[in-house]
């Protein structure tokens, strides 16, 4: 193997720009923190860990501000699990030199590639699999995994999505001098040149819940949520709640078809924008 894989989250890091949720409810406080340890214990945590190829670390970043007692509870979460490494940094202002200076150090293959993940999401035990599976010694090459679905946690609704630019990007890169995928805020991809995008399998699936800063659901048609359960893997606690409450797509069918129009015209007005070069390429 000449590459290395790393998956790189962010958790509570401070940003300057985020300070409240959509509900206008305060970002990264305590109580912040213990739901987004629920989200990312019976979300996040079990699809990584149940990978089908390990061949990866996953790099998790933490603000130095967090408590003993959320530090206590991430030393508990991935003591099971030597792949994952918990960091501590000052803020997001320090996240990509800090990404940048473990690459340096610990990174001796030629070729690196980094994937990202937020600490809500999920991703399907064929996410890095699939990956991997695309590399051919690129100099230089970002992977958008386009199709998904997104999971409505209240009421519970799941739906397709297509997301061009989203938060599962991946790079592939010569280790010398690299940048990482999180040279770029996940939109700003789309300057990006040397890209490519997947449309299927589907790999990822982005959680909508109160906490969110921005998400909403916009999710559509007929999923049947065993079927998407044996790919993304939750805590069996979770899955069976998941389960139990999820209501049908006949009872939400106007919504989902505003939805699919809605995502269907988003993602061939970026993708035509895209071709036509009106994205500035640095």
């Amino acid at each position: 193997m000449i590459f290395e894989h790393y998956l790189i989250t962010r958790f509570n890091l401070k940003n300057p720009k985020w300070k409240f949720t959509k509900n206008n409810e305060l970002l990264l406080n305590d109580q912040w923190m213990d739901e987004r340890m629920a989200l990312f214990a019976d979300f996040c945590l079990p699809s990584v860990v149940a990978q089908t190829n390990k061949n990866f670390k996953w790099l998790l970043y933490f603000d130095t501000d967090t408590s003993e007692k959320h530090r206590a509870q991430i030393t508990e979460l991935l003591q099971p699990h030597p792949f994952i490494e918990a960091h501590y940094i000052d803020g997001m202002p320090m996240l990509v030199e800090s990404i940048r200076q473990y690459i340096a150090t610990h990174v001796k293959k030629e070729y690196l590639i980094t994937s990202r993940i937020d600490n809500d999401d999920s991703i399907s035990k064929h996410f890095i699999e699939t990956i991997q599976s695309k590399f051919d010694k690129q100099e230089h090459l970002a992977v958008d995994v386009t199709a998904g679905y997104t999971l409505n946690l209240s009421p519970v609704m799941i739906g397709k999505k297509e997301h061009l630019f989203n938060p599962f990007m991946s790079l592939i890169e010569k280790t010398a001098n690299a940048k990482t995928v999180w040279f770029y805020d996940h939109n700003m991809w789309k300057k990006e040149k040397n890209i490519i995008h997947l449309s299927h399998p589907r790999l990822w699936m982005s959680n909508i819940h109160e906490k969110n800063k921005v998400n909403e659901f916009d999710g559509y048609g007929n999923i049947n949520w065993d079927k998407v359960s044996q790919d993304f893997i939750l805590s069996p606690e979770k899955n069976g709640e998941i389960a139990a409450a999820v209501i049908p797509q006949s009872k939400w069918r106007w919504l989902s078809c505003k939805n699919q129009l809605y995502v269907t015209f988003g993602f061939y007005l970026k993708l035509i924008k895209k071709k036509l070069g009106l994205y500035k390429i640095k």
